[in-house]
């Protein structure tokens, strides 16, 4: 039987039904706004998985080609690996439903989200969000939701909800908010440096809209829910707890008060098993679940510590960050290089430039298009002092090269001021904590040495926060203990002047909006601490480029012009990066971007350019070259790609018998321009060009010719070398 609830959102309809689809799965459901539709399913397994200590949930956002009405590109028709915004989906999905599931869970849960239908004035990704709640929401399977999601934008000064791909696009700031009936379970957030109001409005905006959505799932589920599953739950004894409470909490407390990682990670490694070992004659059969009351216990501690006394294991007060140093230009050969230590988390981004076909190509289901500006975040293993295969990145470090890359996209100077691609790589060199936004920190850093003129430096913290009923401390840069330990890891990045990217996430069952706009305050303060110190290593972007770097020249034709430049089959295109060496990229406008290595090369392939698309005019000049003899006279190449015929009659001063008497292919020469005829043929001739002489040699011209009362060559920008 299929039941269906509706919702007036904001304007628009948004109806979800279950009971047509997918009847197999735990729970399922059809969302529809309009012209998009999503199904999810959710499914668990009957029994916990053995051996595990984490919650297995598995989100995943299944983009179809079909839902556009698209047959995929390339030779694997069925589609490959999830794109990038495939993945991303799927991170936005688990967020926020992850700490709504019952603490000790081991059931495998996974969550499918398949936009089945998509109109680009509905954009999927935040309904997914929604209808993976709603389909958790009628399940059997224990969940603590619903929650409602909703993008909110600001658009010429106004907030528009869930606005179209279109309309984002011209929004100054993107907010998606995630939360249930009274809190805050996630935020993610783009923007084009915007004040921390902008985003506390969003949020309060948008909590209405939440809590419909939620009130809507709950009808449903009181209409269409399945009873909830008795779940067996990891729990850890109470008395294996209380004793080591009571038997090792001082000795623990002072473990943890070590700066450095590995000396405390190592020291209470061994202090664990000491404790373990001692204990275990009173627990001779509950082995495992008393190291796991240490490592509770070791939570507690650190709670304790920066709740009950304002100390970060490390020694830091909440709102000190750790020792930061920074270097620019460590990487001779590489374009831009930036290297910045914050603690024990370091990271070195390497900028490279390259020509615009170098951009990467974009095909998912709601855009289609290039991306000149690109970042990759790789975390080898060596960073954490661990050993495992080297794979390809995985969900965690697509997500923080995003987040990178979102935070620093409003700062990069546009295709007309800056026609280059970007390739930002930052690679972890060591972790404990915050590694993602040292890679926002370490990308600002290379693009300043690599001489880009960004609009503003940006800087990235990680806040986050140790909660006991009503009393909360935030913690400026949180190292990986307190992050293990804590409940909310608070990404903030931005300039001096506002905020250019948020990820945060919560264990919490939501943040309190008070604790949102304190945290929002203390990230500020954080990012501007950090800002400083990195312009004491680079104050402005270089002035010059690397020498390595390509060097890109400009030049506006006539769209009409542009078939000239590519010739029959990219024919004349070809010779020109052939001969020069130089890449061109041809845009629908007429300009053309010549990106060379060197100077001389970029030189000679704009005078090309510019010598094929020039008005040819009677009575001009040029050195041309034979192409091919006929009977009746030669074809002579005076221009790339520009031939006109030297007919017997004008090869010479004097009468000429055969062609072949007087000239060969190859033979270089002058040439006037004589006729242009409405077809567009040219006839030249080399009559009053040849010296008098026996063997009618031409005159050597100094160099080659400039048109005589021709045009001037169209304007050019060059980027110089750095000395």
């Amino acid at each position: 039987m299929i039941q269906k609830v509706e919702l007036d959102l904001g304007g628009r309809t948004l109806s979800i039904e279950t009971g047509r689809v997918a009847k197999q799965a735990d729970g399922s459901v059809l969302l529809r706004i309009g012209d998009t539709v999503i199904m999810a399913t959710a499914t668990m397994s009957n029994n916990p998985r053995e051996g595990i200590d984490f919650f297995p949930l598995v989100c995943d956002y299944e983009e179809k080609k079909y839902s556009v009405g698209k047959i995929p590109g390339g030779y694997v028709k069925r589609g490959g690996r999830p794109s990038e915004k495939a993945v991303l989906t799927s991170r936005l999905m688990d967020r926020p439903i992850r700490p709504l599931f019952p603490s000790g869970m081991r059931n495998e849960v996974q969550v499918i989200a398949v936009p089945m239908s998509v109109d680009l004035e509905n954009v999927p990704d935040v309904f997914a969000l929604v209808a993976a709640s709603a389909a958790l929401t009628i399940s059997r399977i224990p969940f603590l939701g619903p929650i409602g999601a909703v993008r909110v934008s600001r658009i010429n000064g106004s907030f528009v909800l869930n606005p179209s791909w279109e309309q984002m696009s011209t929004a100054d700031a993107n907010i998606i908010i995630a939360g249930t009936r009274d809190a805050v379970t996630m935020v993610d957030a783009d923007a084009q440096i915007v004040d921390e109001s902008v985003i506390l409005e969003a949020i309060d905006i948008a909590r209405v809209y939440i809590k419909q959505q939620v009130e809507l799932q709950e009808e449903l589920a009181g209409i269409a829910g399945k009873p909830k599953a008795e779940v067996t739950l990891h729990t850890i004894p109470a008395d294996l707890i209380e004793s080591v409470r009571s038997r090792a909490a001082t000795e623990i407390s002072d473990a943890i008060q070590q700066p450095d990682k590995a000396t405390r990670e190592a020291g209470i490694s061994i202090l664990k098993a000491e404790i373990v070992e001692r204990l275990s004659p009173d627990f001779p059969e509950q082995i495992i679940q008393l190291g796991e009351a240490v490592e509770k216990v070791v939570k507690e501690e650190v709670r304790k510590l920066i709740l009950d006394k304002g100390i970060r294991p490390d020694g830091r007060k909440p709102n000190e960050i750790r020792p930061i140093s920074c270097t620019v230009g460590l990487l001779p050969r590489a374009h831009g290089s930036g290297l910045f230590t914050r603690g024990q988390t370091q990271v070195m981004t390497v900028a490279t430039l390259g020509s615009l076909d170098d951009a990467q190509k974009i095909d998912t289901v709601e855009e289609d298009g290039i991306k000149r500006y690109m970042h990759f975040y790789n975390f080898p293993p060596y960073s954490v002092g661990e050993t495992r295969p080297l794979r390809g990145p995985g969900r965690r470090e697509i997500g923080h090269g995003a987040l990178a890359e979102k935070a620093l996209l409003p700062v990069i100077p546009s295709q007309e001021e800056f026609p280059y691609s970007l390739l930002l790589t930052s690679e972890v060199l060591e972790s404990n904590g915050s590694s993602s936004q040292a890679s926002v920190c370490g990308s600002t850093l290379a693009l300043m040495d690599a001489g880009v003129k960004i609009k503003a430096p940006v800087a990235g913290a990680a806040m986050g926060l140790m909660t006991d009923g009503d009393r909360y401390v935030i913690l400026s840069d949180i190292q990986g203990m307190e992050d293990f330990s804590g409940d909310m890891d608070f990404k903030v990045a931005g300039t001096a002047d506002g905020i250019t990217a948020i990820q945060m996430d919560t264990k919490l069952q939501g943040i309190p909006m008070a604790v949102f706009a304190d945290a929002l305050k203390e990230a500020k303060a954080a990012r501007l601490h950090i800002l400083g110190k990195m312009l004491e290593a680079i104050a402005e972007p270089n002035a010059e480029m690397s020498p390595y770097a390509p060097r890109v020249l400009i030049i506006e034709i006539h769209p009409d012009k542009i078939g000239e430049v590519i010739g029959p089959g990219g024919k004349v295109i070809k010779k020109i990066e052939a001969e020069t060496g130089a890449s061109l990229t041809i845009e629908q406008d007429g300009h053309i971007y010549i990106t060379a290595v060197d100077k001389e090369g970029g030189e000679r392939a704009l005078k090309m350019v510019s010598d094929i698309t020039r008005d040819i005019r009677i009575g001009e000049t040029y050195v041309g070259r034979v192409t091919k003899l006929m009977g009746f006279g030669a074809f002579v190449e005076f221009l790339p790609g520009r031939e006109g015929l030297v007919h017997i009659s004008q090869l010479s001063n004097k009468r000429v018998e055969r062609v072949e008497d007087v000239v060969s292919v190859g033979d270089e020469f002058l040439v006037k321009v004589t006729e242009i005829t409405p077809q567009g043929k040219i006839n030249l001739t080399r009559k009053g060009l040849i010296e008098p002489g026996t063997n009618e040699e031409p005159a050597a011209p100094a160099g080659p010719s400039a048109p005589s009362g021709g045009d001037e060559f169209p304007q050019a920008t060059f980027r110089p070398k750095r000395r």
